[in-house]
């Protein structure tokens, strides 16, 4: 039972409970709050079964956002005092989780003094985690199979055997995750103030594709020019690429590397020396390109009294509208909003 104190520490956006979890998709799956005692802290991540312990002086115990899509969960919490964490992850849950550079964080046996350091955490896996005062944490919990079977198609090699246990690496990538983490809450806090939802089909796609390149992240080698033979099969293969992405929007989804890489075979390594061959881009801009011409599609054939910007930026992946209207100026020579306005 929650005390009247513990619950005055409580501050929830969208004023949902821990077990209304199907509410997610409208936004309420977002929740911020101030914590004074660890077994709030625990009981807010319902989907990790896990004790807290305080160890250190203060009434804040620490400061959480988390955002629950069902089948992922995001999680950032700032601990006010130090904390002990035991539990144990469920059958097909995994985590991705990182911490700011602190000598004296464990990870189980693990700790994070490398600035690039991220930690996996595969499912059925005992942890017992020390996070000392003033250490910012984050992690992304994903369905286990979800994501080995997209770590697998990214890089195969290195996720040939999946870890069965708590595994720490440095990867090129962590401040790319952070960043990607921080975008994700503040766009899903904004839809909420706007009275409108992120998709969250939409969201978890994404989520799933940066962290998958973060966990793979490796030392690329510089392209070696092609021969004819490779470089017919490189075409082959972006044709193949392009083919599927038409696919996915023709089925009003957002197409992602790691999709691509799963549907025609391909690891990603693979996939960047073959576009940097077909259109002198990575795969990524080029997508990304692809999700610009579909917005700027999809705003001419609109009704600008029945839709806004945002709600086309939000369906083609765009979370961050700033960023979305600068990078559409920038190719199209005009805002997404005088397009929009052009065709009313």
């Amino acid at each position: 039972m929650t005390s009247t104190a513990q619950t005055r520490g409580l501050i929830s956006i969208g004023d949902v409970s821990h077990a209304d979890r199907k509410t997610a998709a409208d936004g309420n799956g977002l929740r911020s709050a101030a914590i004074e005692d660890a077994a709030v802290q625990a009981s807010m991540q319902p989907w990790i079964g896990m004790e807290c312990y305080q160890l250190s002086r203060g009434r804040w115990l620490a400061h959480m956002d988390s955002l629950d899509l069902g089948s992922q969960q995001v999680v950032r919490e700032r601990q006010d005092a130090a904390v002990q964490k035991l539990g144990i992850t469920p059958t097909n849950l995994c985590t991705i989780s990182y911490c700011t550079p602190d000598p004296a964080f464990r990870f189980s046996e693990h700790s994070a003094e490398d600035a690039g350091t991220i930690f996996f955490m595969p499912e059925n896996t005992a942890f017992d985690l020390y996070v000392p005062a003033g250490t910012q944490t984050a992690y992304i919990s994903f369905s286990e199979e979800e994501f080995i079977r997209g770590a697998q198609a990214l890089s195969p090699k290195a996720w040939d055997r999946p870890p069965r246990k708590v595994v720490q690496f440095s990867t090129t990538r962590k401040n790319d995750l952070s960043l990607a983490l921080d975008l994700w809450l503040r766009s899903a806090n904004a839809a909420v103030m706007r009275g409108e939802s992120v998709d969250p089909g939409v969201l978890r796609s994404i989520i799933l594709q940066t962290s998958l390149r973060t966990a793979s992240a490796t030392t690329q080698d510089d392209a070696k020019p092609l021969s004819r033979a490779a470089r017919s099969r490189a075409l082959r293969t972006c044709r193949m690429a392009r083919s599927y992405v038409e696919a996915r929007f023709a089925e009003h989804k957002v197409p992602t590397i790691v999709d691509i890489c799963v549907s025609i075979g391909v690891c990603e390594r693979t996939l960047q020396y073959a576009f940097h061959e077909y259109v002198g881009m990575s795969p990524l801009a080029y997508l990304r390109l692809c999700r610009l011409n579909r917005a700027r599609s999809a705003l001419r054939a609109a009704d600008a009294k029945s839709t806004t910007v945002t709600r086309i930026a939000m369906q083609f992946g765009f979370l961050h509208l700033g960023r979305f209207a600068g990078e559409y100026k920038q190719v199209f020579e005009e805002t997404p909003t005088a397009t929009l306005a052009r065709c009313a």
